[in-house]
């Protein structure tokens, strides 16, 4: 580097510890993702999207039951860029490279909006507290923000997030034109980001007004339509029929639906946005609370409103219950600004401040109970005597280490039960893994760590933590995109050439019985599923879809009990009364006849030989020894002497 003088330009010390302390910082959150999260593959609603992108490639698949009828697949360009990144890459592969695009572009833009309003240093351990806490919004840990899979919501959340780091970066203009794109990735998870938006460009008073006038004109339109004629192209309610299939397949759309941890759960963010509004001076992050908060709660009034009355399909279609996403990460984010001033304030600002992170840190603590202690104590700080601010400090103390013992006392525990375990990783990454999965752990242990990074002068240091953390995230990237997840991974289709030989294109596979049966058939042999749990997930955009989906779940009961009844099939579980096995039943000879009667199914995939000549599939595996019968021979060979 040239000077004017000498040639060169001398480079500073500082700048060079600046560096070192930002690269350690960075390795330390990649270090940190990677051993707390799990890549789950294509599993789930990642299934989902991947067989919309794959009907583009393979125009067979739209022959299946989730893609015949009206699905979110039309309202979004999600699906053919997904489909051309397949054809580039492969499904296996485009799945996880788009994976961590999306994921490092979510916590960048989060870490950039996070960086607009406080030090990089906060920022960083914002950032750090968005990969250690779920994220988990909405009823029955259904939905979370940054999933382990690749969904439409993957970057519909990265460009909303990114339009908020640009407005409070002052570059509003391009801000709006990220969350108008959004929309057309993901209509549902953009428009809270939007409205969000909107409310931080607008005066307190019209985005109040702006949020009661949503309510009553949602309130209207269902009174509306249960009193007016039905008008099936506008505005229609669900008849008994099809409103059951959804309440069953799909309970957390109905507000009323939802447990008291759920509403304890969403109630949360609340919570803490309204601590953090009381306590951090700015005045753009009190607004940006304030608007969090009425984003979210129009969302759940508009929801409840549509699961009450009614209900109306395009209401409830809306699913304004999931805008909390943007409260939920709006409150996360402002977690470490907001705990940080509760710290030095002297009256009982340390004791708030470990309320309102163990909230949100510690599995075992009710995080709105602490978040409202936190709240109660702000509130009331002014009236704390000397003496009782002896007893605060006190309480303080023992809180304090009260958390500690119990993250010691857990961490043994994990350590001595994982003794036993065998797994896919070697033990030690099995049991780093564990320990940091309790979220109170993992910040205790990356705050400590991020502090000596900041505060050491030693350059020789710096480098030692820098290459640990390279190191630790070699040995677990492989663990973290092994494709492991709750289903397992996705046989490849060159595994099963014969049955793809066998099976023509368009022609409806039932897996008989197995929970991901949909994505072994999507995904493997390339061809319609006939029905699945995961399949009846569109079962509130369409009735047509929720009929069928009811009368396939009869032509498979004698292997299946009804697959879309999920939540009669919870409430069984929590008293114990039903497990997965007893849902389903051995295939028979006789059943097999049964199922094959339906002119629309094509195929059955069955562990059981009964006969017929099925296709065996002799590969190692967990498929091995598995068998394809071919429904029109079953019926030639079942025909009457």
């Amino acid at each position: 580097m040239k000077s004017r003088s000498s040639g060169y330009v001398e480079v500073k010390p500082y700048a060079i510890h600046a560096n070192a302390t930002n690269l350690a910082l960075t390795l330390l959150l990649a270090a940190l993702w990677s051993l707390t999260h799990r890549y789950k593959g294509l599993g789930g609603d990642a299934a989902l999207y991947a067989i919309q992108a794959l009907a583009r490639i393979h125009p067979a698949l739209n022959n299946d039951l989730f893609l015949q009828n009206v699905t979110q697949d039309r309202y979004t360009i999600f699906s053919p860029f997904y489909a051309w990144c397949i054809g580039l890459l492969g499904l296996q592969n485009a799945a996880v490279a788009l994976t961590i695009i999306f994921k490092v572009w979510f916590f960048a833009a989060a870490w950039t909006l996070a960086r607009s309003i406080s030090s990089g240093y906060i920022a960083f351990l914002a950032t750090a507290m968005l990969i250690i806490t779920p994220g988990a919004y909405g009823a029955y840990e259904v939905f979370h923000y940054a999933e382990d899979w690749l969904t439409a919501r993957s970057l519909g959340e990265a460009l909303i997030i990114t339009a908020l780091a640009l407005h409070f970066r002052g570059s509003k203009a391009l801000a709006g034109l990220f969350a108008v794109g959004a929309l057309f990735v993901h209509p549902i998870m953009a428009l809270p980001g939007l409205l969000l938006l909107i409310s931080l460009w607008a005066p307190v008073k019209t985005i109040i007004m702006g949020a009661v006038a949503g309510v009553l004109l949602s309130l209207s339109i269902c009174v509306a339509a249960v009193a007016l004629p039905p008008t099936p192209h506008f505005i229609s309610v669900m008849d008994a029929d099809w409103l059951e299939v959804v309440r069953e397949r799909s309970q957390f759309l109905f507000l009323q639906l939802w447990s008291a941890d759920d509403w304890t759960l969403n109630a949360r963010p609340f919570m803490t946005l309204a601590l953090s509004a009381l306590v951090l001076d700015n005045p753009q992050l009190r607004k940006l609370c304030l608007a969090s908060m009425l984003v979210g709660a129009a969302g759940l009034v508009i929801a409840l409103i549509a699961g009450v009355i009614g209900p109306v399909a395009i209401l409830l279609q809306g699913q304004a219950w999931r805008w909390e996403w943007i409260t939920t990460f709006t409150s996360v984010l402002l977690l470490v600004p907001t705990a940080r001033q509760l710290w030095f304030e002297g009256k009982c600002g340390p004791l708030c401040s470990i309320l309102l992170i163990s909230g949100w840190a510690f599995a075992g603590a009710d995080g709105t109970l602490c978040a409202g202690l936190a709240l109660l104590l702000w509130l009331v700080r002014n009236r704390v005597t000397l003496r009782t601010r002896l007893h605060i400090r006190w309480a303080t103390i023992v809180v304090g280490a009260g958390i500690l013992v119990c993250m010691i006392a857990n961490s043994w525990t994990i350590a001595a039960s994982a003794a036993t375990e065998t797994g896919r990783e070697p033990h030690m990454v099995t049991l780093v893994r564990n320990i940091m999965g309790l979220e109170g752990v993992s910040v205790v242990l990356v705050w400590s760590l991020a502090y000596l990074i900041r505060t050491n002068e030693s350059l020789a240091i710096k480098t030692a933590i820098g290459t640990a953390l390279v190191t630790a995230a070699a040995w677990t990237l492989p663990g973290t995109f092994s494709d492991v997840g709750r289903i397992g991974a996705v046989p490849p289709p060159a595994q099963f050439a014969d049955w793809h030989r066998a099976i023509p294109p368009g022609s409806n596979v039932f897996v008989a019985p197995y929970p991901n049966s949909a994505t072994f058939a999507w995904l493997t042999l390339e061809r319609p599923s006939y029905l699945s749990v995961d399949q009846s997930s569109g079962v509130v955009f369409s009735s047509q879809t929720a009929l069928e989906v009811r009368r396939r779940s009869e032509v498979v009961l004698p292997v299946w009990d009804r697959s879309w009844q999920v939540l009669t099939r919870r409430n069984r579980r929590r008293s114990g009364a039903v497990k997965w096995s007893s849902m389903s039943r051995p295939l028979t000879r006789d059943s097999l006849v049964a199922l094959c009667r339906d002119p629309l199914l094509n195929f059955v995939v069955a562990k059981e030989d009964v006969g017929f000549d099925p296709r065996r599939h002799l590969q190692s595996g967990g498929w091995k020894d598995w068998n394809l019968y071919d429904c029109r021979h079953v019926n030639q060979m079942d025909l009457p002497s």
